[in-house]
């Protein structure tokens, strides 16, 4: 069935479907090499094309692509003029400090204002000349249709694990919404297309607002170095798979080098959604994992993102913070502190967090009076119903909790709601007993990270609030097991924020907890936290990505695929498309030939209901075989009485049936069995055990043959059916230890068979009689397409060169499909490889019937 979203790039994302003005050209002019501007025309930028030459050396950029700008933007209200600075709370300004000092960084994104049509270019000047900024100005519409719209009633709840199954809470999947975000991601591109080199320039794009621009950019630029950096969680694919444009958005992720992920989970979960969706497996190399997508290797990277050391102890030593810390500190006095620190939204688990406290109260009087919940809220992010309920809860339950707990002078919950500035955090994190991040979904969150620093305190302020010097730090921590820092802070308390008893009492753990080992788990934390911060996290990721980049002018590239579909396909230089004209030259010019087709997936397709050959195969088979230059063969892993009742009609072929195991020269020749295997007891010790897994996973079946036994998994679970055939692979490997038989997985099977048997030796053996028969050929032709086939393009190789000729044979190995093959050729499926036989049943049926009539002539003449 046709998809809808797959129409072509320019009508989805084309200013005048959505009536959006198009955004103004603000850089007419771009500075790619030092000392170097060259002027860049609308016009032109869809005849750039990347080259096969190396690059040549020029100071390369990193451009950080986002969906803010790391600034603050403030107009004078006496001068009328844009005031710019840069937010110096951004971890897009703070990963700077993880690359090289001589680095030039560039951004480019939306600012949080809105700019009249007619400062924009002033404005964009002096980013670009004062800040390295580049700014996207969406036009007011599209903004609210791509960001307050798809991006957070959509994608953002849905990332979240929240399926829009009530229209009160959230929004159902809105086409037009669909069509912003592709026109949004469409300019920023643009705009990264306006001052990237792409022979030098790295790309880092962040976060689930952009997930499509890769697509744009590949586009433009096939060698183009890409990373993207997913900030929030990744559903598992039973969530995403719910997503209507769910393959288009993992195609153009799969546009990228590098993929980062804060977790495994994460990670999991979309190389799981890439396997389920788009039939994709992973393999992991020396401790990287990659994805194989038609020739390029799309690496995986997980790295949990840090915290800006310095900017923490910064705060921790100027006055301000001394003087807060002091006059909470008194505020408080005799009191324990549990802090809290989250942003108004649903997932946050504010409201979850108020009943365990309230819990907590309930189970322990004796904490009456001495423990104080601080909750500070931050602005929320975003509006509508669901974020006006949830803080309606936290307050009604918050006064709750004060009126049934609370005393003169005492309030067991603090609500904080208003923007509190960073000096004032410190503070609090300083002084807090322990904290308590509950939230039920979010990507990383930081909160722990800096309340483990600040614990960890200054001189300046361990002296404000009167900790001795020499004194051990401590700390303790409460997190929920569904938030991105929870795998690497191992000595914090993890709770499941829906278990109200079970953080109620990871609560009073923690306020209870000796001071030994509060000092030996903050220890712990805080050195990890204070080796991976953000300068380690973006040199990390920039490191994999120059890793993952270092081929890219090794293989030739193509683009291919319409829409958002496109994607880029890359191959060795010395692999490409077979040539039916350079073929049918070197037929035409030989003088006897050896012809090997695999059966499945080569001249019959993989996805085919109906397995018989169709009778224009027999039709094109029998032409080649009525050559007599020719010797064909079928090699093919299935059964000896499947093939002879398929090839009845086919008087001349050759048959390998079971990859070799028996083999028949013509119809009229009986049946030989490899002399390599002649005791088949290994089956009785295999089938159980095969057996085994077929009844535990639902969809599998064995094939029995008479040489083999073969147990299928196509149709199983694509996660479990891999798990299984990995297992059962170690499983039969231990109980076939001693026996004369090798175990191989293949694309959806297990395989057992008698070692020695392959397609290769098929090959070798045909090759060889050719050749001690005095017929050695000088023209052999090769198709498969698995891996069963790969021993037959290494075999016809060594076995044809090896013969007393003068010349070689012309060899054309030739895998189906653009894959990782040892044959120098491909072609795209089994309708090339019927297009190609057909060429060549053509030159041979004029030869046949040239001498049939030369025959005739003179057989007239002697008579």
């Amino acid at each position: 069935m046709f998809s809808r979203s797959c129409i072509s790039l320019l009508e989805l994302a084309s200013g005048d479907m959505l009536n959006f003005p198009q955004t103004p050209r603000s850089l007419p002019r771009v500075m790619n090499i030092e000392g170097i501007i060259t002027d860049v025309k609308n016009s032109d930028r869809s005849n750039i094309e990347d080259t096969n030459v190396v690059p040549s050396e020029c100071r390369e950029k990193k451009i950080i692509v986002a969906n803010f700008l790391p600034l603050h933007a403030q107009k004078d209200a006496k001068s009328g003029r844009w005031c710019f600075s840069f937010d110096e709370d951004s971890i897009l300004l703070q990963l700077k400090d993880g690359f090289s000092s001589g680095d030039v960084v560039m951004y480019v994104g939306s600012l949080k204002v809105d700019i009249d049509a007619s400062e924009q270019e002033e404005v964009s000047q002096k980013l670009l000349e004062d800040f390295n900024c580049v700014p996207t100005f969406l036009p007011p519409e599209l903004h609210k249709k791509y960001y307050h719209g798809f991006c957070k009633q959509y994608l953002w709840p849905l990332f979240h694990y929240m399926l829009p199954m009530c229209l009160d809470h959230s929004n159902r999947f809105d086409r037009l919404l669909w069509q912003a975000y592709v026109s949004a991601n469409k300019i920023y591109a643009d705009k990264v297309m306006e001052v990237i080199n792409p022979e030098n320039d790295y790309v880092w794009v962040h976060d689930y607002h952009l997930m499509i621009l890769p697509t744009f950019l590949r586009r433009h630029f096939t060698r183009v170095k890409l990373g993207f950096f997913l900030h929030s969680p990744f559903p598992s694919s039973e969530i995403y798979r719910t997503l209507p444009v769910r393959d288009e958005i993992l195609r153009a992720m799969l546009n990228v080098d590098l993929i980062g992920f804060h977790t495994f989970d994460y990670a999991r979960h979309f190389l799981s959604c890439c396997s389920r969706m788009l039939g994709l497996d992973y393999e992991s190399k020396r401790g990287y994992i990659g994805l194989e997508y038609f020739g390029r290797t799309v690496y995986i990277k997980i790295l949990p993102v840090g915290i800006h050391m310095g900017q923490l102890q910064s705060a921790l030593n100027h006055p301000s913070s001394s003087m807060k810390a002091k006059e909470i500190q008194e505020h408080f006095k005799g009191r324990k502190l549990i802090l809290g620190v989250d942003d108004m939204d649903i997932f946050k688990g504010i409201s979850l967090k108020l009943l365990a406290m309230e819990q907590l109260l309930q189970q322990h009087p004796e904490l009456r009076g001495k423990v104080v919940l601080v909750q500070i809220i931050n602005p929320a992010r975003s509006t509508g119903k669901d974020v006006q309920e949830a803080k309606n809860e936290t307050y009604s339950t918050t006064r709750r909790i004060n009126e049934v707990f609370g005393f003169p002078g005492y309030e067991p919950v603090v609500l904080i709601d208003r923007n509190v500035p960073f000096h004032e955090k410190t503070a609090y994190y300083s002084l807090a007993e322990c904290c308590i991040v509950n939230a039920v979904r979010d990507g990383m969150n930081l909160i722990p990270y800096q309340y483990i620093i600040c614990r960890q305190g200054t001189p300046d302020m361990d002296k404000a609030i009167g900790s001795p010097l020499d004194s051990p730090h401590t700390s303790t921590l409460v997190i929920s097991e569904f938030i991105g820092c929870s795998p690497s802070l191992s000595g914090a308390i993890r709770v499941n924020p829906w278990n109200i008893e079970a953080v109620a009492d990871a609560l009073n753990v923690a306020i209870k907890m000796p001071d030994l080992e509060k000092q030996l788990r903050h220890e712990k934390h805080y050195k990890y936290v204070s080796s991976h911060d953000v300068a380690y996290w973006a040199r990390s990721f920039l490191q994999d990505l120059e890793r993952a980049c270092k081929d890219h002018y090794r293989k030739r590239c193509w683009g291919i695929g319409f829409g958002l579909h496109f994607r880029i396909l890359s191959l060795s230089p010395s692999f490409r498309k077979l040539s039916i004209d350079r073929i049918l030259s070197a037929y035409k010019r030989s003088s006897r030939r050896a012809i090997f087709l695999d059966y499945d997936g080569t001249i019959m397709p993989e996805t085919s209901i109906v397995k018989t050959p169709s009778p224009e195969v027999i039709s094109v088979l029998n032409n080649l075989c009525s050559d007599p230059k020719n010797t064909v063969f079928i090699v093919s892993g299935r059964g000896q009485d499947s093939l002879s009742e398929w090839f009845a009609q086919c008087e001349n072929l050759g048959i390998a049936a079971e990859h070799g195991y028996f083999i028949r020269w013509s119809r009229k020749s009986n049946w030989e069995t490899s002399s390599l295997a002649v005791d088949l007891d290994w089956k009785h010790i295999a089938e159980p055990v095969m057996n085994l897994y077929t009844e535990a996973t639902d969809g599998s079946y064995i094939e029995s043959k008479e040489s083999a036994l073969v147990w299928h998994h196509l149709d199983a679970d694509p996660d479990f059916g891999s798990c299984q055939a990995k297992e059962m692979l170690d499983h039969l490997e231990n109980v076939l230890a001693n026996e004369p038989v090798v175990v191989k997985r293949g694309q959806h099977i297990v395989e057992v068979k008698p070692q020695g048997v392959t397609k290769g030796l098929v090959a070798e053996k045909v090759l060889s009689m050719m050749v001690g028969t005095g017929n050695a050929p000088d023209f052999v032709l090769c198709i498969g397409d698995d891996r069963s086939d790969e021993d037959m393009f290494e075999s016809i190789s060594s076995t044809a060169y090896s013969s007393s000729q003068h010349t070689p044979p012309e060899i054309f190995a030739c895998t189906v499909g653009q894959k990782p093959s040892k044959a120098r050729y491909y072609l795209d499926d089994t309708v090339d490889v019927m297009t190609l036989l057909r060429g060549l049943t053509t030159d041979s049926s004029l030869k046949s019937r040239s001498n049939a009539e030369i025959d005739q002539v003179s057989f007239e003449h002697i008579y």
